[in-house]
């Protein structure tokens, strides 16, 4: 707005009127720092008093009070805008909120190697698959460390490959193994899946998302919103990768 602050630094009466609004603040408070941002409440006082207080022989230029009027509207219209996305951001955040209040007791798909088998149900997850790979294996293990499978998966191209395992058996992208497990069945409970392979690079280690019920969702101060899930902890809403029958 340098074409006010000109015209108020040109004009006496706008001077002291900016001065005298400061000196008051100032007196009222005791120690408030002077404020040299204007609100548009004030912008448009300075600018009829200006236009009330300009020289007869002087007067304000037709292209300078245009110009005055459309900084007016811009700080009207930019001031309507915050209005409306505060506006917008809290309709944004309830939405969300009662959205992730309806996955409680669903299953949801996130970045992990750790998550719960539960009674009578499968694990699903996503092998990702950053290069193409040899001898692909997935290896599940309980809690001591100790494991419980290790199921080959023969050589995966690069990408996403989904699988389901049921403590049992294991299906890997629709197709069931035909593979015999060592165990006539694992119980439910925590365990965490690992998928190693051969590449280019040598051995490797892939990143993995899995499935987890989600037990509870919290909103924390600053609103965001965290699913704890059942054999897994807590993540970040965000972080859902998939929502799962």
């Amino acid at each position: 707005m340098s074409t006010v602050n000109n015209s108020i630094q040109d004009n006496p009466y706008l001077k002291n009127l900016v001065i005298g609004n400061t000196s008051q603040t100032t007196q009222s408070t005791g120690a408030a720092e002077p404020n040299n941002e204007l609100g548009k409440d004030a912008f448009l006082e300075l600018m009829v008093a200006q236009l009330k207080n300009q020289s007869p022989l002087n007067p304000t230029e037709n292209g300078e009070f245009v110009a005055q009027l459309a900084q007016f509207s811009s700080v009207e219209s930019l001031d309507n805008l915050n209005n409306r996305f505060d506006s917008f951001a809290t309709s944004f955040q309830s939405n969300q909120a009662l959205q992730a209040s309806s996955l409680v007791g669903r299953s949801v798909t996130v970045p992990a190697s750790q998550t719960q088998l539960p009674a009578n149900g499968v694990v699903s997850g996503v092998a990702k698959m950053q290069t193409a790979a040899s001898e692909v294996h997935l290896t599940i293990s309980n809690p001591s460390g100790a494991v419980v499978d290790q199921i080959p998966l023969g050589s995966l191209p690069a990408g996403d490959h989904n699988f389901r395992w049921d403590g049992k058996q294991l299906e890997l992208n629709g197709q069931l193994l035909d593979w015999q497990s060592s165990n006539e069945s694992v119980p439910p409970g925590e365990y965490t899946f690992r998928v190693n392979g051969t590449s280019g690079d040598g051995s490797e280690q892939f990143d993995t998302s899995l499935s987890a019920q989600v037990s509870s969702v919290t909103m924390g101060a600053d609103n965001k919103l965290t699913l704890n899930l059942k054999g897994m902890g807590s993540v970040d809403f965000d972080q859902i990768e998939q929502i799962n029958q």
